[in-house]
């Protein structure tokens, strides 16, 4: 063999290899890139959570074309109802436990709206046991800096300014929140509780990330659901004797809370209404919007009324664990959504 053909063979072989490289590169970049949130399936979907299997029965026993998936533990089924695409999931309740699953469903499917779907507490004392409310914003007032009086903080020099421990007060009109007040036989004292804002990291506020006090809910999806007109009930299924004396109602609008504590406190509802204009409080919305927002992904949520939260001056609360009213007006209200949803992407 002469001599120059081994480096003729090794030359070409590199040659080969360097043309096969490329021909791979161009292949895996005209290749669409991978969505980040459907490591299971990749259909677009509106995601459903609920708290309580109550609230999510109803939902699951009209949902057609069933598919469910278990993914650590969790039960996600997927479908069609009134004429959408969902993936719906319980998470349980608390603010962690709507977290964690609400960011499980977004990583799992292709979630291109979210719905959350419950019942809850009232705040608003005008409202009634059965009403649907449905707030433009939620927060968690719970989420607090806990002083050691009723003084406004300032650990970092300036009365409210606690930004050297990397944390921000709530504030309205440049001040701080109010703490929230013990009622005693001699007046009220100070808890040195004092609302903070929360700290949400997405792909639009990196690398700082941002403050927050409000998650607020997509305005599209907040005006269609003005115009619908659900027939409530006033008696629910399980017991059909036992009926509220008022007929419940859709509200939409105000201020939705949420907090890792079951209120069974009056004068911390007061509270609430009192400075914040709460009309509803629960364990899980606000989280679910928070990681809404994280996701960059639109949101609304349908609570209906089961009592007013930590009072037993709202009448008819023994309508909702009874009969199973709430549940049933909730479901009422989130299928008539979906339905006239369904109806405008048809158009």
């Amino acid at each position: 063999m002469p001599a120059h053909l081994p480096a003729l063979n090794m030359l070409r072989r590199s040659a080969c290899a360097l043309l096969l490289g490329a021909a791979m590169t161009t292949a895996a970049s005209a290749a669409p890139r991978a969505e980040n949130h459907c490591l299971s399936e990749c259909k677009p979907r509106i995601g459903i959570v609920s708290a309580f299997g109550a609230e999510a029965d109803i939902l699951l026993e009209q949902t057609q074309k069933k598919r469910d998936w278990k993914i650590n533990g969790n039960r996600f089924t997927t479908g069609e109802l009134r004429g959408n695409p969902v993936v719906i999931v319980l998470s349980g309740v608390s603010v962690v436990n709507a977290t964690m699953v609400t960011q499980l469903m977004m990583d799992h499917f292709h979630v291109e709206r979210l719905l959350m779907s419950g019942i809850a507490g009232g705040v608003n004392p005008a409202s009634h046991v059965g009403d649907v409310m449905v707030p433009e914003s939620w927060a968690m007032p719970m989420e607090v800096y806990w002083n050691g009086d009723g003084s406004v903080p300032a650990p970092c020099g300036a009365a409210g300014d606690v930004s050297c421990l990397g944390v921000k007060l709530a504030s309205e009109n440049g001040k701080p929140r109010p703490d929230f007040k013990f009622n005693t036989p001699n007046g009220q004292v100070s808890s040195g509780l004092f609302m903070r804002d929360n700290f949400v990291m997405n792909a639009g506020n990196a690398p700082q990330g941002e403050f927050r006090f409000d998650f607020q809910a997509d305005p599209e999806m907040l005006a269609l659901a003005r115009q619908l007109k659900p027939a409530l009930a006033k008696c629910g299924p399980k017991n059909p004797s036992l009926c509220v004396s008022v007929q419940p109602e859709l509200r939409v609008g105000g201020r939705g809370v949420s907090g890792s504590a079951f209120l069974a406190n009056p004068g911390y509802r007061t509270y609430l209404y009192d400075n914040l204009q709460a009309q509803v409080v629960d364990m899980e919305t606000a989280a679910f919007a928070q990681v809404a927002y994280a996701n960059r992904v639109p949101f609304i949520a349908f609570r209906s009324l089961s009592d007013l939260a930590g009072g037993n001056d709202f009448k008819d609360v023994g309508a909702f664990f009874g009969s199973g009213l709430a549940e049933t007006n909730e479901a009422s209200v989130t299928l008539a959504f979906l339905e006239a949803w369904s109806r405008r992407n048809r158009r």
